[in-house]
This record gives structure tokens, C-alpha cells and sequence, in this order.
């Protein structure tokens, strides 16, 4: 049994880290659906549907735990479109829809995610629920209409991009990097962050993912005047600065600094929870040392 569990884990993994938007917490509840298998004394006939089930409804619980957010009824046309011809808003899941994802109640979150991002039918939808397949539909369609038109509050401020992006640059990961760019971002560098070692010119969306896919180890968040940035610090003084400018909740350029003005107009801040806290053991002189 262990091994067709183990065949199920990353799909169950996947799902509860959709609807959970944390992959440790998802990480958590798939083991629990584990021991809930090994414990159960009941002929499971369809494997990877009751693990579904379980695993739905351990996250459900978990949601349902966390404190709620206040969210306004969306009023629903009268003759709402069928879901199964809808463009999958789910396959663009990024980190701006995730806001809208963390603001809906727990069973619309549920069923958008199982039918619009892993295709389940209306039918598993309503057993995961304890519902109606009728009611399943609405909650996915209320859910929709909800990221469609989401509120103005749930777009991300200029600090939590800049912080998703860095934290993307850390961890390597080349999509959410991609998907954080403006497609006409560029970056350029004053004539002291040349002298540090930071390049001249990077042009482009792709090149810019590029350069910093799984670097930026060592940066720390800063304030560059009242704007959110990060700088590479040596014996706790700032040495090159990342100036961010973001439009639209995407970085449209950053430019490196390394004025003595700048840098001395430079503030630490706190990281905001789009991204997990930066490394401040290390060290660095120049950014070449650190890619």
C-alpha cells in the first residue's frame, strides 16, 4: 500500500499546496492523509479518489481554521457561462491571483482549485463538499468571478513584488521570475556599481530572469528613500543597492547603485510575507561573487 501512496504523493502534494498556497503546510497534510490510509480498516476501492477526498478535506479543515477574511458577495449574472468552457483562469496562477485565492472563503477557494486547476468534475467536487454537484458549480463560478474582478486592495504593493521577485531570484525559480517582469524590463548600473562588478546593461524580460535565476543569496531588503529595494552588504555596510521600479505590479527596471549618496540614504526593512527572510550570514564585495 506504502507504494501506491508514494505513486499519489506528489499529486496530492500539488493539489494541497494549490489550495493552500504553502508547501510545507501541503507537505503536512498529505502525510496526514498517509496515516489516515495506514490506520483505516476500511477496503478503499479507488485509491487515488479517496486519497482526493481525504486529502481536500484535511485542507479544507485547515483553511476553515485560519482567521477569515471579510470579502463582499459578487453579484453572479443570471445565466452564468458553463464552467468547462471558461479559459482555465487557474494554469496563470501567480502571485498577484494568489492574494485574490487567500481572500475567498474556504469552500469557493476548494472547488475553484479542484475543478478549474485539476480538472475534477463536478460530481468529486460535490463528494469532497458534501454537497450538490449544482452547488459545487456555483461556488466555482462565484469563486471566478471573485479573480476576475478582484478588489483594489488585492493588488501587490510595490514592496511584496519586489520581495516575491527576490525571493524567486533566491530560490531559482525561472517562471515566477518571468512572471514578476514587465516583458520591456531591463536593468542598468551608475558608474560605481560598475567599479563593484555589476554588469552595464541587461536587456529584456528573459535575460533579466536569467541573470538572476538562483543568485541574489546575500541581498538584504532596504528602503532607497521611500521606495522598497535590496542591497548586497559587506561588514554591515550597504555596497550596492537594487533600485526597483515596479508599474503595474511588475518590475519594469531596476537599476544598480553605488553612489556614496545613495548608499547612504539606505535603510534596512523588514522582508514582507511574499517572501521568506534573506540569508544575512553571508557576505559579499562584489555581485560577481555572489551570482
Amino acid at each position: 500500500m506504502i507504494e501506491e501512496f508514494e505513486a499519489q504523493r506528489p499529486r496530492l502534494t500539488a493539489l494541497a499546496a494549490r489550495v493552500l498556497a504553502d508547501r510545507a503546510e501541503a507537505e503536512d497534510v498529505v502525510q496526514q492523509a498517509w496515516l489516515r490510509l495506514d490506520r483505516t480498516a476500511t477496503v478503499v476501492d479507488d485509491l487515488p479518489a479517496w486519497l482526493t477526498t481525504v486529502t481536500t478535506r484535511l485542507c479544507l479543515d485547515r483553511l476553515k481554521a485560519r482567521t477569515p477574511v471579510p470579502v463582499e458577495e459578487v453579484e453572479l449574472p443570471g445565466t452564468a457561462p458553463d464552467p468547462a468552457e471558461d479559459v482555465v483562469l487557474a494554469d496563470t496562477v501567480g502571485v498577484a491571483l494568489q492574494v485574490v485565492l487567500d481572500r475567498l472563503p474556504p469552500r469557493e477557494r476548494v472547488a475553484f482549485v479542484l475543478h478549474d486547476s485539476f480538472g475534477f468534475a463536478f460530481d468529486t467536487v460535490a463528494a469532497v463538499l458534501g454537497t450538490t454537484p449544482a452547488a459545487a458549480r456555483k461556488l466555482a463560478s462565484r469563486a471566478r468571478a471573485r479573480i476576475a474582478q478582484p478588489a483594489p486592495e488585492d493588488r501587490l504593493a510595490d514592496e511584496e513584488v519586489v520581495d516575491a521577485f527576490m525571493a524567486a531570484a533566491r530560490g531559482g525559480d525561472l517562471a515566477r521570475l518571468l512572471e514578476l517582469l514587465a516583458p520591456g524590463a531591463g536593468v542598468t548600473a551608475d558608474a560605481a556599481a560598475l567599479q563593484a562588478g555589476t554588469p552595464e546593461r541587461i536587456e529584456g524580460r528573459e535575460a533579466v530572469a536569467a541573470f538572476f535565476d538562483g543568485s541574489a543569496h546575500a541581498a538584504l531588503p532596504v528602503l532607497v528613500g521611500d521606495r522598497p529595494g535590496y542591497a548586497w552588504y559587506h561588514r554591515g555596510e550597504a555596497k550596492v543597492v537594487f533600485d526597483f521600479t515596479v508599474v503595474g505590479g511588475q518590475v519594469a527596471g531596476i537599476v544598480f547603485r553605488a553612489g556614496a549618496d545613495v548608499l547612504a540614504g539606505v535603510q534596512r526593512r523588514s522582508v514582507t510575507s511574499a517572501a521568506p527572510p534573506s540569508s544575512e550570514g553571508q557576505d559579499t564585495t562584489t555581485t560577481e561573487e555572489h551570482r
